[in-house]
């Protein structure tokens, strides 16, 4: 199964940490992701990701559902970066 890490940046990383979107959106598809804040004082946070079927996951990134998941918790989608298991 692979796994992935996502770094990005949030406007709030408490209301991102206690959100329930990622596991609306991961949980059925059997995604589990383990979140992670950055130092002090960032706005940095970061997943890891266990993906069973990397097309699905895609999907829920690309999806309207995924874009108002991320604007709910305050994404900031231009700093996201996804480092892929190698």
């Amino acid at each position: 199964m692979p796994t992935v890490i996502v770094l990005h940046d949030v406007d709030d990383v408490d209301h991102w940490l206690s959100s329930p979107k990622r596991e609306e959106l991961f949980g059925p598809k059997g995604i589990t992701a383990r979140t992670f804040r950055g130092e002090e004082g960032s706005n940095q946070v970061g997943l890891v990701a266990e993906i069973p079927d990397m097309a699905v996951w895609q999907e829920i990134l690309e999806s309207e559902a995924g874009a108002e998941a991320m604007k709910y918790d305050g994404v900031r989608p231009e700093t996201i970066k996804i480092l892929m298991e190698g």
